[in-house]
């Protein structure tokens, strides 16, 4: 057996889980759906464990306002509630409609007094590094960084992936899954759930209140940030390039 199945059998044994089965959309997780006596369960496992850390910080503080919920951990290893059905919020004909309800809800969870998230600022700080994409939109995007950065808001805890993928049906309500875990703005979690541009920004604003020129920027700044990342991982950053490009010409500076 190998080291990893060594380590599934170990914890399978002490939290008493049965039926583990992978995923078959594995990423830099690995992750299995299963059982605990008869209740329905996700095991990820991570080498990174700072990581983890951060997403049990942010499920914890989600865990009254629309988060999984966690029933277990150590230092690689997690035990979560599975979403029953858990089908995906992608494709759903109200999807930016409940989008924007949950991330109202998970804007609520109050900030836990000690935590080790990161800060939306550290994670902008990465666009000021050189990345081998055009200055037109790598310039732009750190011009209007500082520019949105002197906009004052109120902080809290974010999910920091929120795309519809990560929003699962649950009985007859909706939880969501893989948390980043950041500290940031409201505005600032509105962008990954966008898929269809010519509504879902406009709505945004709309139900959030928040000025259109600002969603569409901060929208515009976190697509180059995802490109940049993609560069990092030595992924290819052409989808949200090509997103940024459709919102260019209304992402003035």
């Amino acid at each position: 057996m190998s080291e990893l199945g060594q380590r599934v059998s170990k914890l399978a044994e002490l939290w008493d889980l049965s039926d583990l089965a992978p995923y078959d959309n594995l990423s830099y997780n690995y992750t299995l759906s299963g059982y605990q006596a008869s209740q329905p369960i996700v095991l990820k496992l991570s080498l990174d464990e700072a990581s983890l850390e951060n997403e049990i910080t942010a499920l914890n503080a989600f865990s009254d306002y629309g988060g999984i919920t966690v029933l277990n951990h150590q230092k690689d290893a997690l035990l979560l509630q599975r979403a029953v059905p858990g089908t995906s919020l992608k494709g759903h004909p109200e999807a930016i409609q409940i989008a924007c309800r949950i991330i109202k809800n998970l804007n609520r969870a109050p900030i836990p007094t000690e935590h080790r998230l990161p800060h939306v600022i550290d994670w902008l700080s990465t666009l000021d590094k050189p990345w081998r994409i055009p200055d037109q939109y790598l310039g732009k995007a750190r011009k209007l960084k500082e520019k949105l950065l002197k906009i004052p808001h109120p902080e809290v805890i974010l999910h920091g992936d929120l795309h519809q993928d990560n929003i699962l049906s649950h009985n007859t309500d909706w939880l969501v899954i893989d948390p980043k875990g950041v500290i940031g703005f409201p505005i600032n979690e509105t962008w990954a759930c966008v898929e269809d541009l010519d509504n879902d920004l406009k709505y945004i604003s709309d139900f959030f209140g928040y000025p259109i020129d600002q969603v569409i920027q901060w929208y515009y700044v976190h697509l180059i940030l995802a490109a940049c990342w993609q560069l990092e991982d030595n992924l290819d950053p052409s989808l949200f390039l090509n997103l940024a490009r459709s919102v260019d010409t209304n992402a003035s500076c």
